[in-house]
């Protein structure tokens, strides 16, 4: 799968299961979502750990195991200061992220696998562990991205986790 720019539409995996890795985000429940970040954290720190062809990508538009781990992290991070923005702001606007132009000026395939498993851990033991700050009356704060797309914490939540459990299917395909 190639990565598309921040602006492309993918909101409606909030509204039905994603037909290329399976998982229907209307059935996360938001309390769950702490422990599903560092879930997916443990299983992408597996990808980088036992993956020979982690620097290896399988065409030339499609991202390595390591790229792909690499936008994970640092999807992790921008939505950590999204989240702390919806919290702390009146319906904020987000700026695009241009995912290509991150990958490119952070090196993305040039990186330490081992470092980045550590930094893609920590990153989501923070965004969980701001989840769980989440107030009752917070799940409904708005937010608002610069290509329109309109969220709450909540769902903002929801369809954050389906990136890091959608790119595991794009490195590991399906469930064996």
């Amino acid at each position: 799968m190639e990565i598309e720019p921040d602006t492309k539409d993918w909101t409606w995996v909030l509204e039905k299961p994603c037909p290329e890795c399976g998982l229907d985000t209307r059935q996360i429940r938001r309390e769950d979502v702490p422990r599903l970040l560092r879930d997916v954290a443990a299983s992408w720190a597996t990808v980088l750990e036992d993956r020979e062809d982690v620097r290896t990508r399988p065409s030339p538009q499609v991202w390595s195991p390591l790229e792909y781990a690499c936008h994970v992290r640092d999807v992790f991070r921008l939505y950590d200061q999204r989240l702390d923005r919806m919290l702390g702001e009146e319906d904020p606007l987000y700026q695009n992220w241009d995912q290509d132009a991150a990958a490119i000026t952070g090196r993305y395939g040039e990186q330490d696998p081992a470092r980045v498993r550590s930094e893609l851990s920590a990153a989501a033991d923070d965004l969980a562990a701001r989840f769980e700050r989440v107030r009752e009356g917070e799940w409904e704060r708005p937010g608002r991205r610069s290509d329109g797309a309109q969220f709450t914490v909540e769902t903002f939540a929801r369809y954050l986790i389906h990136d890091p459990i959608h790119h595991l299917h794009d490195v590991n395909g399906p469930p064996r």
